[in-house]
């Protein structure tokens, strides 16, 4: 079936010549590990080193001692050099930061490996939402590095869309004030692309939209450059309200509120994809973008994206998909429109198997590319019959909001993904990475990003033993213990519950939370002591000092679980002096979270702050950019629409936001107990939004962008501390115990 689509697939391929790819690859070499250990590395594109359509690249060492690397593209020789040193050097490069430790003497290679698919994909249309917002290009330029150094070869390049649309809606003759209610926020973009919300967060200012299209260049530059391809934004058919006002006889249909935002910043129009001006307005915005920007023929929209369609029948629906792709193929003959298959999931009761044929064959075969969005947890392309023979792409999407919390699917990863590829008219052209949030869990996404290649199932045990190996940069019996185990419990979730990383400690208080995870806590204690045995001789390593804040963290909003259950079953049992003492607890583990938190660089609320502030030239954008950056996390929405949705455990957060509204909750139990007086949930609610929430989101208060405290120091302090608490009596044991894992 994928021969089918090389016709169709086909021109979707860097267009940039070898030579420029192999000097933007070298350059990645020089930025990683420095001019000098550079030049032990001699790379080179070589078009026929594998088969059409995938890419490959090949690695020796050559009688000088040097290591040759040639791939098909800029992107393959990157991603062979990550292999090499990877897997012969001991090297580790993330997210978190990088480990490199080089040998005296480069270890011997011969290795050839091709790719088992077309693409490699990254990005969920919200990621620019809830992790790049604020990026700058030394922040771009490093992620597009680590694209390359993973085989990335297709990626989402969406910045400066607003830019477009400001222009366009100027020469159709909307005012200013007419487009800032439509446009969101820096941090709100996705959505208002989307359609769900408008106009929250803004208005753009000029300075906004002069710098994303700089930025836009190069982003899009050094993609190009490395041969990744980039996903540039075409015409869904959100529209401003004002659209009426200068095009009364357009068809068009108010979208349902999304997430109960009020009138004011929900339910644009959706243009009726076919009514002629939808043409018009799509074929503008698409030539507008493409003279400024180039293209590469590939482009995003999702018309339907969390707003169900106001028409059900077949012939519409078809009409729908058929208008859409042609408001992008009149202007670029070549378009292939890339659709996030989210729709099918949120809404698998409206779209039906014949209504997602009828909308998914409208577009020629092979001109629509599908990602199927959360193949690990809740894949679609069983159920639909591999897209009705559209190509689709094997994608994990893991991450909701880009909160923190330990999670993952090994073994699924380690699975499916072949099963996708190899089940009966398999249409699959790729895996992808589709997380809303990155920085978090950086090993289940190195585990994915290998299925690329993968022929088999890896063996999990000796795969994540070889993870804590590289990580810190040498074999440690604890840390390798602690991983291992981690592979079989934390990161081993097969159900289909939705996680979406709410704990009690980012939970809004109430007598209602339900705490639950799939693995024993009393055995996650065990492991958390036994990975900080791990210190003794991976304790100077960086990405090791990370892991102890994020294990400690996640160890930390267990027991808050656990006290939480005690908290309500004083409450409930009229157990003041009880209620007390736990109640005390939490506010102390608060403290505890927030000094394990400020320990971490990677963990810091004033850095996220800080960021945004600086995209700003005057005080005005300033104020709009931090009310941005903190709505975001916190309440998401001016009245908590989506609250803690995006939640981020971060030293700041924990200590002005979460904590306060636990100590004005439990203040509010505590006072109904002793005077025996009703709780007044709807009263408590009401007064934590004004004095605690809304607060935190128009607070100025600066926050430290460096740490402050040893990160190792406070671990220890923090495990003998609340093990040996009698709430904890049960894990106790664990830490008299030595490490049986």
């Amino acid at each position: 079936m994928q021969l089918a689509f090389q016709s169709t697939l086909g021109h979707i391929k860097a267009h940039i010549s070898p030579e420029v790819q192999t000097e933007a690859a070298k350059d990645v070499v020089r930025r990683l590990l420095g001019n000098k250990t550079a030049e032990l590395f001699v790379v080179a594109v070589d078009n026929d080193l594998g088969p059409a359509g995938k890419d490959t690249f090949k690695v020796t060492k050559n009688p000088l001692g040097n290591i040759e690397i040639r791939g098909t593209s800029g992107v393959a020789i990157t991603w062979g050099l990550n292999y090499y040193l990877k897997n012969y050097c001991n090297v580790h490069v993330s997210w978190d930061g990088t480990q490199i430790s080089l040998p005296n003497i480069l270890p011997e290679v011969r290795i050839k490996i091709t790719s088992n698919d077309r693409f490699r994909y990254y990005q969920n249309v919200c990621t620019v939402g809830y992790s790049s917002a604020w990026w700058q290009w030394q922040q771009w330029e490093k992620n597009i590095d680590w694209m390359a150094l993973n085989g990335i070869n297709l990626a989402l390049a969406f910045t400066a869309q607003e830019a477009i649309w400001q222009r366009l809606f100027l020469e159709l003759n909307f005012t200013q004030v007419e487009i800032d209610e439509h446009l969101g926020g820096p941090a709100f973009l996705p959505w208002a692309r989307m359609g769900n919300i408008r106009g929250f967060g803004g208005p753009l200012s000029i300075n906004w939209h002069e710098r994303t299209v700089r930025l836009q260049h190069r982003i899009l530059r050094r993609m190009r450059d490395l041969g990744i391809v980039p996903v540039l934004p075409a015409f869904a058919g959100h529209v401003p309200r004002a659209f009426a006002r200068l095009f009364p006889n357009a068809n068009m249909t108010k979208i349902e509120p999304w997430n109960k935002f009020e009138d004011k910043y929900c339910c644009p129009y959706l243009l009726e994809p076919t009514d002629p001006l939808f043409q018009t307005i799509g074929e503008k915005f698409l030539r507008m973008y493409i003279n400024e920007f180039g293209t590469d023929h590939i482009y995003n929209c999702d018309t339907f994206n969390e707003n169900e369609p106001g028409n059900s029948e077949l012939a519409y629906l078809s009409n729908v998909g058929r208008s859409v792709f042609q408001a992008m193929s009149t202007v670029d003959p070549q378009a292939i429109w890339l659709m996030q298959g989210w729709l099918f999931v949120h809404d698998f009761i409206f779209w039906t198997e014949p209504r997602v044929r009828s909308f998914l064959t409208s577009v020629p075969t092979g001109r629509m590319l599908v990602l199927d969005l959360q193949s690990e947890q809740f894949p679609q392309y069983g159920r639909l019959k591999s897209y009705y023979g559209q190509p689709f792409i094997w994608c994990m999407l893991h991450n909701f909001g880009g909160t923190l919390g330990m999670f993952g699917s090994a073994q699924i990863i380690n699975q499916r993904t072949f099963e996708g590829r190899h089940m009966n008219g398999s249409t699959m052209v790729g895996t992808g990475l589709t997380p809303e949030g990155i920085n978090q869990n950086y090993v289940i996404y190195e585990l994915m990003n290998e299925m690329a290649y993968r022929h088999e199932p890896v063996d999990l045990d000796a795969w994540f033993e070889s993870y804590a190996t590289r990580r810190y940069g040498a074999w440690n019996e604890y840390a390798v213990a602690a991983w291992k185990h981690l592979g079989r419990t934390i990161y081993n979730f097969v159900g289909i519950e939705r996680i979406r990383g709410h704990y009690v400690i980012t939970r809004r208080p109430s007598l209602n939370i339900s705490p639950w995870v799939w693995y024993n806590r009393e055995d996650f204690y065990h492991t958390w002591n036994v990975f900080l045995k791990a210190r003794y001789g991976r304790g100077n390593n960086t990405l090791y000092r990370h892991d102890v804040v994020d294990i400690t963290r996640q160890a930390l909003q267990l027991m808050a679980d656990n006290i939480y259950m005690n908290v309500v079953d004083c409450y409930k049992r009229k157990n003041i002096t009880g209620f007390q003492s736990h109640a005390a607890a939490l506010l102390d583990l608060f403290d505890d979270i927030e000094a394990i938190l400020a320990s971490g660089s990677n963990f810091l609320l004033g850095t996220w702050l800080a960021q945004a502030k600086d995209m700003a030239v005057d005080e005005k954008e300033r104020q709009s950019y931090e009310y941005n950056a903190r709505n975001q996390i916190t309440l998401w929405g001016p009245n908590g629409e989506i609250r803690d949705y995006a939640n981020k455990q971060w030293s700041g957060v924990v200590a002005d936001y979460f904590k306060p509204r636990w100590a004005f909750f439990l203040k509010a139990l505590e006072k109904s107990l002793v005077e025996r007086t009703r709780l007044n949930m709807t009263e408590i609610n009401d007064r934590m939004f004004l004095e605690v929430e809304q607060a935190f989101t128009f607070s100025t208060k600066l926050y430290p962008v460096g740490t402050k405290g040893d990160t190792l120091d406070i671990a220890v302090k923090i495990i003998s501390k609340w093990l040996a608490k009698d709430n904890h009596s049960r894990t106790r044991r664990y830490v008299m115990k030595e490490p049986k894992i």
